[in-house]
């Protein structure tokens, strides 16, 4: 392995949640789920999101929780009330411990400390779907919509599978450049998403994927990209055209960042390579 390959190696492991990470995310997030449980009658809790698919950046922002309301407990008739309502309720709910906590559009947002491991948990309340998948509450739209997260996480497993371990990595990479871009793609799911459609195994060098994937993404940002699960809308519908045109200049000066990276590369100027792969990924990318 060379200079750059080394470096990336650095970069996977440093994309990845520590053991301490771990630690603090179980304790909260299972504190919290046991909290809801000992209130309301659910049918169901988990992880879900980027956290559970293993795709999360760092910090650990937005780890998402799903608390699935029993259709026929206490808590039922929640899913004839408008979704603000319920939003409201697991607001109240959650601030009679966590008096920081707040609704954020779909979720209750419970925050913590700007510089800590994990910054913040969302809760989102859900009603399981007959045929699979959940209802869960949009008040911006007024209206309960569908959505299967497990079925995501699925997806994410198998493509990994099919790219012998480097496709979860692969999308930390192009997230942790999204990030470090000031978040462009919005949201983040989108890259993933789109990610299982243009990788294709197997999976070459990150250096290479990275240039690939940047310029067809850039190209192909403002096509529909349908809900992975075929329940939800399109994942970049909430990209308005003028955001759409932001991102896909954003994208376009990361491709020649990373193609000049990969020139400098193949002329053996393996520190000049990385100094250009560091504007892409910040602190992330370390020295070998």
């Amino acid at each position: 392995m060379g200079y750059i390959d080394d470096a990336f190696a650095n970069l996977k492991h440093n994309l990845e949640i520590t053991p301490s990470e771990q630690k603090v995310a179980k304790a909260r997030h299972e504190a919290i789920r046991d909290f809801v449980r000992s209130y309301w009658d659910l049918d169901d809790d988990f992880l879900t999101g980027s956290y559970r698919r293993d795709t999360k950046t760092k910090k650990l922002k937005d780890i998402d929780i799903f608390v699935v309301i029993d259709a026929s407990g206490s808590q039922a008739s929640f899913r004839n009330q408008a979704p603000i309502q319920v939003i409201n309720a697991l607001e109240t709910l959650l601030r009679q411990k966590w008096s920081a906590a707040t609704s954020d559009g779909m979720a209750v947002v419970i925050p913590y400390g700007p510089d800590d491991e994990v910054m913040s948990i969302d809760v989102v309340p859900a009603f399981k779907r007959d045929g699979g998948g959940y209802y869960i509450p949009d008040p911006s739209a007024g209206a309960w919509i569908a959505t299967n997260p497990k079925h995501h996480h699925e997806l994410s497993i198998a493509k990994n599978a099919d790219c012998d371990g480097k496709f979860v990595p692969f999308v930390k990479m192009v997230k942790g450049i999204n990030r470090e871009l000031g978040e462009p793609v919005k949201p983040s799911f989108l890259l993933e998403v789109m990610a299982q459609s243009l990788v294709k195994p197997p999976i070459g060098r990150y250096q290479d994927e990275i240039v690939l994937f940047l310029a067809t993404a850039a190209e192909r940002i403002g096509e529909e990209w349908p809900d992975p699960a075929g329940l939800g809308g399109d994942v970049n519908a909430a990209m308005n055209t003028t955001q759409k045109r932001a991102a896909v200049n954003a994208l376009d000066q990361a491709r020649a960042i990373a193609e000049r990276a990969v020139d400098l590369e193949d002329e053996e100027q393996e520190r000049a390579a990385y100094d250009e792969w560091k504007k892409l990924f910040g602190n992330r990318m370390t020295k070998p």
